[in-house]
C-alpha cells in the first residue's frame, strides 16, 4: 500500500477551515451510540470470505501466519508475490483452490447451486 504523504500544516488548516468538525463529532457519536458501525473489506477480507475459511485456515492455505493475514485485512500491510496472486484467486474463483489444496472444501455459497450439485454428485 503506497504510504500518503503528511499534509503540511498549510493543507490541514485548509481542510479543518472546510469541515464543520463539531457536526462530524456529534454524527459520529450518534451513529456509536445507535450502534451502527460500518466494515471496512479489503479484497483480502473478500477473498477469505469467499472461500468460507476461518483467518486460520486461509492463513494456511497461503502459507502466513493468521497475524500476517490480519495485518493484510486491516489495511497495514499488503501481500506480495504468490500469495496476492492466490487471494486474487480466491476473491473471483474460490473452487479453484481445491487444485492448491486438495483438503479445502468450498462452501455451497462459494460455488454456486450447479457447481456444488455437480461435486456432490
Amino acid at each position: 500500500m503506497p504510504q500518503k504523504k503528511p499534509m503540511s500544516d498549510a493543507e490541514l488548516a485548509a481542510f479543518e477551515a472546510s469541515q464543520d468538525l463539531e457536526a462530524l463529532l456529534v454524527q459520529s457519536a450518534r451513529e456509536m451510540g445507535a450502534g451502527k458501525t460500518r466494515k471496512v473489506y479489503t479484497p483480502v477480507v473478500a477473498a477469505r470470505e469467499n472461500t468460507g475459511l476461518s483467518q486460520a485456515g486461509f492463513a494456511k492455505l497461503l502459507g502466513v501466519s493468521v497475524r500476517t493475514l490480519q495485518q493484510w485485512e486491516q489495511g497495514r500491510r499488503e501481500p506480495t508475490g504468490a500469495a496476492k496472486t492466490l487471494i486474487a484467486i480466491a476473491e473471483k474463483m474460490p473452487e479453484a483452490l481445491r487444485a492448491v489444496d486438495p483438503d479445502y472444501k468450498a462452501p455451497r455459497r462459494a460455488l454456486g447451486r450447479a457447481k456444488a450439485r455437480q461435486i456432490k454428485a
